[in-house]
């Protein structure tokens, strides 16, 4: 049984817009059930600049691994923290 949903407001501005949803409870207006995935293959995820200082031989060890593996040294290590915080969380 499908409860009646309220109608969507018009908006004069993305602002407008912004401050009714926070402020509001999306469920009232919109049925989620109905909702379909989708991807956004073109969204690149945010990133952050950090400086982490390495003792010289591990840094070289690991671009040696990149190398080896074919991928940038910088890419090798983002996948290394995200294997290890995978395993943490499971």
């Amino acid at each position: 049984m499908s409860r009646r949903r309220k109608p969507i407001p018009t908006f004069k501005s993305e602002a407008e817009e912004r401050l009714f949803w926070e402020s509001h409870d999306s469920a009232d207006y919109l049925d989620w059930s109905q909702a379909q995935g989708m991807t956004l293959p073109n969204l690149k995820p945010s990133t952050k600049s950090i400086s982490i200082r390495l003792p010289v031989d591990l840094l070289e060890r690991i671009k040696v691994e990149a190398n080896r593996r074919d991928v940038p040294y910088q890419s090798l290590i983002k996948i290394w923290l995200s294997e290890q915080i995978g395993k943490k969380a499971a």
